[in-house]
């Protein structure tokens, strides 16, 4: 009976500890986490990535096959239109041009031959027709002496046209010797350099590049791809900056120059190209460097803005009816009674922050944005938990 009753004592007392601990620890207020409204400014942008690019950058290539004798430049030279880059090898364009010269000279040689043909025949037909005019010679010698003449003046022309002809060829022969001594053709930076000095190049099928020259790096442009869902928000004339990575702590200012009309589909995802442009004195960006892009939709100045975060913000056991990214937007103030819900028209939003665009809400004034876990009392615990052990960590 003892026993009984003992057990029944000892069950009430563990109850009562129990639901005293639950009282003292459940019943604390909850702690928020709270941030100050603030004046500034409100950046919209669209991001991107892209490519640094020259504004500027030539080819160069061959309009004739050859071996390559020398060479006038390298990767990182400074050409201007008068530096020679590759010189083929001219004999065999040479040897050609001395052969179109001597047909020239054939050519001009038979012409001075036919003329002193057609100057006899032209005598020869003035004797027959004054013997003709005498009785003295037949209708068909003289009918020969004009043939042979008419013969001879349409020679002439034949021999003319072969000499215009050989004229066409030793021109088109000194063009391509000429072809052979490669000069820069703007001025500019070789960022690229393709051939070696003894290599062959053909031209046969299209001319192959041999140098690619950047007319300067004192300006420089970039391809940025945008996505549909935001190329509606880009125009040309439209603020930007980009970094790169070899200098992340600067910040390069551009302008758009030119939004291209062709897509790019990949992957069933459809980007546009847009060009900027940005000035490059220090010659710090270099051709081919990623340029992560950020371009200025809208910039509000001076506003109230508050954390997105209290916007997101809503009090345990209070069913939400308004705030979000709407222009009915609210937040939530700490009174003695507690949370109470301050709504205001919200404004533009750079994806932190939200402008304050009408409401009763004041600079330095505090919003709740989340909620922190209550520290416990020191002098309550967990009658249940086991006791600490002197110098240890206790069990768990």
């Amino acid at each position: 009976m003892k026993r009984a009753l003992l057990a029944v004592l000892v069950l009430a007392a563990a109850s009562a500890a129990g639901w005293w601990w639950w009282k003292r620890s459940g019943s604390a207020a909850p702690q928020y986490r709270t941030a100050k409204i603030e004046r500034g400014d409100i950046l919209v942008s669209v991001t991107s990535t892209g490519t640094v690019q020259p504004l500027t950058q030539v080819q160069v290539g061959t309009q004739v096959s050859g071996t390559i004798q020398t060479l006038g430049a390298d990767w990182n030279s400074v050409v201007t239109p008068e530096t020679v880059l590759v010189q083929l090898d001219p004999a065999p364009f040479q040897a050609r041009v001395d052969q179109d010269k001597a047909n020239l000279s054939r050519s001009e040689a038979d012409v001075e031959r036919v003329q002193a043909s057609l100057t006899q025949a032209e005598n020869e037909l003035v004797r027959v027709r004054d013997l003709f005019d005498k009785k003295l010679v037949s209708p068909s010698e003289l009918d020969a002496a004009v043939a042979a003449r008419d013969g001879l003046v349409a020679q002439m022309k034949v021999s003319r046209a072969s000499v215009e002809q050989s004229r066409a060829t030793l021109r088109v022969s000194e063009v391509n010797l000429a072809y052979t001594t490669i000069r820069s053709p703007v001025d500019g930076i070789v960022i690229s350099r393709n051939v070696d000095v003894g290599q062959t190049v053909a031209a046969s099928l299209s001319a192959p590049t041999l140098f690619v020259i950047a007319t300067s790096l004192k300006r420089v442009q970039v391809q940025a791809s945008v996505a549909e869902a935001d190329i509606g928000r880009i125009f040309a004339g439209q603020k930007a900056s980009f970094s790169v990575d070899a200098w992340r702590e600067k910040r390069f200012k551009a302008a758009v120059t030119q939004v291209r009309l062709q897509p790019t589909t990949v992957q069933n995802v459809v980007t546009y190209t847009v060009i900027l442009e940005a000035d490059n004195p220090e010659e710090k960006l270099l051709p081919g460097m990623t340029a992560n892009v950020t371009f200025e939709v809208e910039r509000t100045a001076g506003v109230l803005k508050v954390p997105n975060g209290a916007l997101r913000f809503t009090p345990e056991g209070v069913t939400d009816t308004g705030g979000g990214r709407g222009r009915g937007a609210r937040v939530w103030i700490q009174t003695p009674a507690g949370p109470v819900a301050v709504p205001f028209e919200a404004g533009a939003t750079d994806g932190s922050f939200t402008a304050v665009a009408k409401g009763d809400l004041s600079e330095g004034q505090e919003i709740i944005v989340g909620t922190v876990t209550a520290s416990k009392d020191p002098g309550v615990s967990n009658p249940f938990s086991p006791p600490r052990m002197p110098g240890g960590r206790g069990g768990r």
